[in-house]
């Protein structure tokens, strides 16, 4: 039985939901400038707890400051309502720790990279200053997370521009990651990172989307395979996690190639 939704009636205490999104909005508002040691950030509420998730809870855990940007209230999603994913995603940015959830408010299914979109997104950026930066997967079914993609490497561009904005400080970060979860059709991962012991947490948050997943066999990204999909997401991390010998991983990649000092530091056997 899950823990969490024993605690936390999403459906059935609307009440309940309201004041968590109020307690991360405080959160957001008592924290606005405070720096951010890695940003996820997404086109929909619940994007980044199905591809990223783990990787988030593994960082607070570890006492570093994680956040999130929604670029969209996801108005337009069949499920549910706009009001409703708000009270969700506030739920499950209690579970996951992070420091900032907050929603830019861009058109959802109309998200367009134009020089308004990069401006607004650089500016948040700047100010909350992450030294990594995770993205959706170039490639996707639904055309807000290929654009989103684009606008958010092309966004932390601008960040480090110093005539963008000369009232704030220019920032750029260090990385950008894509999240690749669900998108074996785009490339091999990079790499993938352990969440074995995050993954019964992510699946929490993931199941705060009550209004979303409950009772469904496919979400966004996730294609159906005929088992609910609680099922389909373990059984993808599961194989993510096998291909670095461990029971579940998220996979990432990165158009840089990665550097190893050590060669026998490197930890996945061959054979």
């Amino acid at each position: 039985m899950r823990r969490f939704r024993r605690a936390h009636d999403i459906r059935g205490a609307r009440q309940r939901g309201r004041a968590l999104s109020d307690a991360v909005q405080r959160r957001q508002i008592a924290g606005m400038s405070a720096p951010v040691d890695i940003l996820a950030i997404a086109a929909h509420r619940d994007d980044v707890e199905l591809t990223c998730g783990g990787v988030l809870i593994k960082h607070a855990w570890r006492g570093q400051r994680t956040g999130i940007i929604d670029l969209t209230a996801g108005e337009m999603g069949t499920r549910g309502s706009a009001e409703l994913r708000a009270q969700e995603a506030a739920a499950a940015a209690d579970v996951m720790g992070v420091a900032l959830r907050e929603n830019l408010g861009l058109p959802d299914a109309g998200i367009t990279n134009t020089p308004e979109t990069r401006r607004a997104l650089a500016l948040r950026i700047r100010e909350l200053q992450p030294r990594v930066v995770i993205a959706p997967a170039p490639r996707g079914r639904h055309p807000d997370h290929r654009v989103a993609a684009q606008l958010i490497r092309d966004a932390c561009f601008l960040a480090g521009l110093t005539k963008l904005d000369p009232a704030t400080k220019p920032h750029r970060p260090l990385k950008v990651l894509h999240a690749i979860t669900y998108r074996e059709d785009h490339v091999k991962p990079t790499f993938v990172a352990d969440i074995t012991k995050e993954f019964e947490t992510k699946l929490e948050a993931i199941q705060c989307y009550a209004s979303q997943f409950d009772g469904t066999t496919w979400a966004g990204e996730v294609y159906p395979n005929g088992e609910p999909l609680y099922d389909i997401v373990r059984h993808q991390a599961a194989h993510y996690g096998s291909l670095i010998r461990t029971q579940y991983g998220e996979p990432f990649f990165t158009y840089e190639t990665m550097r190893a000092d050590d060669l026998l530091a490197l930890d996945v056997s061959t054979f």
